[in-house]
């Protein structure tokens, strides 16, 4: 039997590149699987349901949640994000390291129940730095973009409960810091 495998939050403003981050992690590390997380938000271009999240009506993911499905979930940004519970301990039992990409209140509320999870914290070097990244990439209007820059100010408080940062202000050292950050503490 294989040992089992660590499970990594890791969180961040939107904006801040984590999901880069992620998506190269994937590709790069053996043992490595991130969790697709479920959401009301309806998907944006280029998104397919079961790639980047699984589109859910508000119904469909009130029953999860009611039925004990879900490992965590939160409001964000006026939609319901949570995480399948069942995907992700069938991975760690079978000796896969499973990364979270949730936001702050859904980290806080895992970091409770599965006190061996590690914990990382992307940032950006300034506020600015992290609006000019979210125009950008295209996908929100200026309402959107504002909204969200709100709620990373906020998620900046709460980075000191997390086991590590990394500032995301240029890409390849991030990568390799979390890259390093992740094969420490990996399990399996």
């Amino acid at each position: 039997m294989s040992a089992r495998g660590k499970l990594f939050i890791i969180s961040g403003p939107s904006g801040s590149g984590k999901s880069t981050l992620i998506r190269q992690i994937i590709k790069d590390l053996e043992g490595f699987e991130k969790s697709v997380s479920v959401t009301t938000r309806p998907p944006r271009k280029n998104e397919a349901h079961g790639k980047q999240y699984y589109f859910l009506s508000d119904g469909q993911f009130k029953k999860m949640a009611d039925n004990g499905e879900l490992l965590e979930w939160a409001p964000y940004a006026g939609y319901l994000y949570g995480t399948p519970l069942k995907f992700v301990m069938d991975r760690l039992s079978s000796g896969i390291n499973v990364i979270l990409e949730i936001e702050v209140q859904g980290a806080m509320k895992v970091m409770e129940t599965m006190d061996d999870a590690y914990s990382v914290f992307i940032a950006t070097t300034t506020p600015k730095e992290l609006k000019e990244r979210l125009l950008k990439r295209g996908t929100d209007g200026m309402e959107d973009i504002e909204n969200r820059i709100r709620i990373a100010l906020r998620e900046l408080q709460f980075k000191k409960y997390y086991d590590c940062i990394i500032v995301n202000n240029n890409y390849n050292e991030a990568l390799a810091n979390l890259k390093e950050v992740l094969l420490m503490q990996k399990g399996g």
